[in-house]
């Protein structure tokens, strides 16, 4: 197996991103996770990223004990005890499109989160996730 070494991560990353905004409510973004069965949704301001929602961090709200059913109705009470601001990951590490999916994975190997933000000149054009470089990595075989 000879994996191709110079491969940008902009060959395998999403760029129709399903993204929320701070002044969107917690059930809205339970519904985009469930309706694109994704599980990161970057929050924007315009084109610029404020943070990274994912779909662990709401269910570790909204299901303490962590029995959380596909159909269940949702608490939303609990949801309209934090906005999305709380809930994200701010602190984010972003790439550009040119990164090398090969650093990508050294990044993702090495921290607790599972994707990237793609971040051209300040605009964010993709986001990258542990499942895209699954999916590469099965194709080279």
């Amino acid at each position: 197996m000879s994996l191709r070494h110079r491969v940008p991560v902009s060959t395998i990353m999403t760029q129709k991103i399903v993204t929320l905004n701070c002044n969107d409510d917690l059930e809205t973004a339970e519904r985009l996770f469930k309706e694109n069965n994704i599980r990161h949704i970057p929050v924007v301001e315009g084109e610029n990223i404020k943070g990274m929602l994912s779909l662990t961090d709401l269910l570790r709200i909204s299901f303490a004990d962590g029995a959380y059913e596909d159909d269940s109705d949702v608490e939303t009470v609990v949801y309209n005890m934090f906005n999305i601001s709380q809930v994200m990951a701010k602190n984010l590490k972003s790439i550009s499109s040119g990164t090398t999916i090969k650093e990508v994975a050294e990044i993702l190997a090495h921290n607790e989160f599972h994707a990237l933000p793609v971040v051209d000149e300040d605009k964010l054009v993709g986001i990258v996730t542990t499942t895209d470089l699954i999916k590469y990595l099965l194709e080279q075989y």
